[in-house]
């Protein structure tokens, strides 16, 4: 059975119960998996991808109408995800599951996609609802890519890896701030593969010192660096090619906001050694 955790809250009461819901019917279908295929579930199979289809179109709207009236700006991405996910749904409409190998494997992959979209997407992205101030107000501060003591966890290696990761966010929005299309689009491709690959290193570094406290947060930690590599490596990079300020303002904000509130709201429940 696929958990709801407490790391997949968001503090946001009816989003949350709508996200039971999804795990729910996650669950469900998962149930349907686990037991033998030695009948035809062609009924029971197009049931549940259409309830998904049904209650996920009415989660997005609530979702996505809550982010319009406190203006978030995260806004955009969220709406693009969502259209992302309905998609993929509504083409497992269209396959033919009429023969029973053929159920069993669209249910194997709707699990599979299920389990990893929804984790990703709740503790990736989710999780920034109401955390963000709203796009007017945040790039307008004097340095909003400053290290300030309020990031530090007390953890020196964390700190300084933290310290880092925000210096090359800074230098992100330096670059946003002067871009030069004539080389700016290779100076962002370096950016971003050096953000990659530093908070790859810096997720295993805070991960091995979790595993060596024992820390019972450490899963919960995973799948939330699991969740924001993925959203690194998912960077539509036409899209800053044709839209480049544009674009990476909104994936500028989109880094910072998450590394600030995964900074605040769970590495500073790692304990010290």
């Amino acid at each position: 059975m696929f958990q709801f955790t407490d790391d997949c809250l968001i503090g946001i009461e009816q989003i949350d119960e709508e996200h039971r819901t999804l795990f729910s019917l996650l669950n469900k279908a998962g149930t349907m998996l686990a037991n033998d295929f030695c009948s035809d579930r062609y009924q029971d199979l197009k049931e549940i991808i259409e309830e998904l289809d049904y209650y996920a179109e009415q989660h997005f709207t609530h979702e996505e109408d809550y982010m319009v009236q406190i203006c978030d700006p995260e806004i955009i991405r969220q709406r693009a995800q969502h259209a992302f996910f309905r998609e993929k749904i509504r083409d497992y409409e269209f396959v033919n599951i009429d023969d029973i190998d053929e159920q069993q494997r669209v249910l194997t992959e709707l699990v599979n996609f299920l389990a990893k979209w929804l984790y990703r997407h709740i503790i990736g992205s989710d999780v920034l609802i109401g955390k963000l101030p709203p796009l007017e107000e945040w790039m307008v501060r004097e340095n909003p890519c400053e290290f300030t003591d309020d990031y530090l966890i007390g953890i020196e290696l964390i700190d300084n890896e933290h310290k880092e990761l925000f210096r090359i966010v800074d230098q992100a929005n330096r670059l946003v701030k002067s871009y030069d299309r004539a080389s700016g689009y290779d100076k962002i491709l370096d950016i971003l593969d050096n953000l990659k690959e530093y908070t790859k290193e810096h997720f295993t570094d805070e991960e091995e010192y979790m595993e060596s406290i024992h820390y019972e947060g450490l899963e919960a930690q995973r799948r939330a660096h699991d969740a924001f590599i993925q959203k690194l490596e998912n960077i539509d990079l036409s899209e800053i090619d044709e839209n480049p300020q544009e674009s990476l303002q909104q994936l500028l904000e989109f880094l910072l906001g998450w590394l600030v509130n995964h900074i605040l709201h769970t590495d500073k429940k790692i304990p010290l050694q």
